[in-house]
């Protein structure tokens, strides 16, 4: 028997606003940041829905930060527009 295995992750690509934004943020909260981004890599639906588009809103209260991201059809790849830390 094969042993378990944990959650497939999706790829994680940022489009330009949210390479901008990663541009600007201390390595302190970059780290913070790559946390969240594990997670919602992870477990997509995490983040709350924003009516009537694809877009998702992930905020952690803990570490500070917030992601707006959308999941591909296929939940194969995670895009994420927006980061904010």
């Amino acid at each position: 028997m094969s042993p378990e295995r944990g959650a497939r992750r999706s790829q994680v690509v940022m489009v330009e606003p949210a390479l901008t934004q990663l541009a600007k943020l201390t390595a302190s909260e970059t780290h913070r940041l790559d946390r969240a981004i594990v997670a919602i890599s992870v477990h997509p639906g995490l983040g709350t829905e924003v009516p009537d588009t694809l877009l998702r809103d992930y905020t952690d209260e803990i570490d500070g930060v917030r992601v707006i991201y959308y999941v591909t059809a296929l939940r194969t790849i995670t895009i994420v527009a927006y980061v904010e830390a």
